[in-house]
Order: C-alpha cells, then structure tokens, then sequence
C-alpha cells in the first residue's frame, strides 16, 4: 500500500448500503485485498473528514457460473474485500447521498 489513497477503490451503492447509511450510517466500500482495519478507518477519517466508530471486514468469494454451450463451470466475476464504515451519527458521506 503506497499511498492512503489505494485503500478505497469504490463505494458500493446498492439498496441495503442505501438502507445502512440512511437509517444506521453504515457505509460500504469496495477496499484492496491487503488493506486492515486500521488503514480503511484512517483512509475514511482523512478523506471524507468524519469520525469512525467501527470497521467490519468481508471477503467476497469469486462467483461460479456454467458456460452456456459446455456447462463447464467457469469463474466469471474475481473476489473483492468489502469494508462496512459506521460513522458517528452525526457524520455524513456525500457520495451516497441522493438529490439534496
């Protein structure tokens, strides 16, 4: 990990990390797989300038498909680490907020 800014490669927004940061201020991220708790709460704390309460960790294993013509099973899409951010309530991200 070079720089604090390698720790974070995407948010993820679907409809549960919407319903997490509306209702209990939880925000997800897609992180690098090297990144620890430690180094995805100080990416968080200085690039968005919020405080962070807590840091859960998930690795999100590979998906398996069968090809269409051989039904050979195939991995089509790789594993990532996602990160679930819980700020202090008062805290907020804009890039998860909609239309304001």
């Amino acid at each position: 990990m070079s720089t604090i800014y390698d720790v974070l490669r995407r948010p993820l927004v679907t409809e549960k990390s919407n319903f997490q940061a509306n209702r209990l201020h939880q925000y997800v991220f897609e992180v690098a797989v090297d990144a620890n708790r430690t180094l995805i709460k100080d990416a968080v704390e200085t690039l968005f300038d919020v405080t962070v309460l807590r840091v859960n960790v998930i690795n999100v294993t590979p998906k398996r498909t069968r090809r269409a013509r051989s039904r050979r099973l195939a991995i089509r899409n790789a594993g990532y680490k996602k990160a679930i951010v819980t700020l202090a309530p008062e805290d907020r991200i804009p890039i998860f907020e909609g239309v304001e």
